[in-house]
């Protein structure tokens, strides 16, 4: 694996100041860049390490506070381990600020995230990919199909609420989307059932978008946070080999 360099950036924004985690390879060449959007537990230690993996494959990786309108991460305080059946209040605090990031703020948050990155001497020209996971695969979605001259792939892993009845559901976007784009469902996740995966499948193909849909058996949603009580060791390593492979033929 390449040695890397991570470290502690900010980035202006129209509303104000998103701290961030950049990390990318210490060899000094220009890597392609990848946007790796949080879950509702924000900015953390783990997810620092999931984009130091990414950059170690030979990638530059931004990882943002997506919720720094409420303050620099961490917005809330978290335990090491998070199991939110033992500590209910979790949600309490994440909800209404998860709530308060409206698909019109996040996406013009978006374009800073991607501006950033194009300007940094660390990343390749050309357009980027974009990752997430939770909530962030929502983002994720709705950034490929916001931004298609500069998202060339996008991966989404246990999203929930990504093809509901709603009129913004992040599904409706679909023909605009041009990047290459990969989902792995938690086979156990209820803010994802099969009458969605389903119609963001038929979203996506009537769109004409590349795209590949998996459901992960026994997977629970998180199952890709390892400092969560939904980790699931086998999806975890299964969605690393999804991820790197798209990125693979992206780059």
């Amino acid at each position: 694996m390449t040695s890397v360099q991570g470290t502690a950036v900010d980035i202006s924004t129209e509303d104000g100041t998103a701290d961030a985690y950049l990390v990318h390879p210490v060899d000094g060449v220009p890597r392609p860049a990848v946007l790796l959007y949080q879950d509702a537990f924000g900015l953390r230690p783990h997810l620092r390490s999931m984009a130091d993996r990414l950059a170690e494959a030979g990638y530059t990786v931004l990882v943002p506070n997506v919720f720094y309108r409420h303050g620099r991460a961490p917005v809330i305080e978290l335990p090491e381990f998070i199991d939110p059946a033992a500590r209910p209040e979790i949600f309490g605090q994440i909800g209404p600020i998860m709530q308060s990031l409206t698909p019109e703020l996040a996406m013009r948050d978006a374009d800073a995230y991607l501006r950033w990155l194009a300007d940094r001497p660390e990343v390749a020209d050309g357009p980027a990919a974009v990752t997430g996971y939770c909530m962030g695969a929502r983002l994720a979605l709705r950034t490929a199909a916001a931004y298609p001259d500069r998202v060339a792939a996008m991966a989404g892993f246990h999203g929930g609420g990504l093809a509901t009845d709603e009129p913004d559901s992040p599904h409706l976007a679909s023909e605009h989307i041009t990047a290459e784009v990969y989902f792995g469902h938690a086979d156990e996740d209820a803010s994802m059932p099969p009458e969605q995966m389903e119609r963001l499948d038929a979203a996506l193909s009537a769109a004409g978008v590349r795209h590949r849909s998996e459901v992960y058996p026994g997977a629970r949603h998180g199952y890709t946070q390892a400092d969560t009580s939904a980790y699931d060791a086998e999806g975890a390593e299964r969605h690393w080999v999804a991820l790197l492979d798209l990125l693979k033929r992206t780059f």
